[in-house]
């Protein structure tokens, strides 16, 4: 076996290493400040609260009842549903 260059093979190995470690955190680094960056100047718009519209897809109540009373025998009467609504 040819030992001359194993220390060199070596040495790159751990260079490339670090170099791809250092690369990688500089990502997590400039994506983070990115993140904060955009949230600042580009903030999401919050939802406006619910209307008169919302009450109005809610189900029938016998329909809630039926589900209830499924969900109930589903689950052994651990479980109910607290809301239901209409997609």
């Amino acid at each position: 076996m040819n030992f001359e260059n194993f220390g060199q093979s070596l040495q790159l190995m751990g260079i490339g290493l670090a170099t791809v470690f250092c690369v990688l955190l500089f990502i997590i680094f400039f994506g983070n400040v990115l993140i904060k960056l955009v949230n600042k100047f580009f903030p999401e718009e919050e939802k406006a609260a619910p209307s008169a519209a919302a009450s109005a897809s809610a189900v029938d109540a016998n329909v809630a009842q039926a589900i209830n009373a499924a969900i109930m025998k589903l689950t052994g009467g651990k479980s109910k549903a607290e809301k239901i609504e209409r997609i």
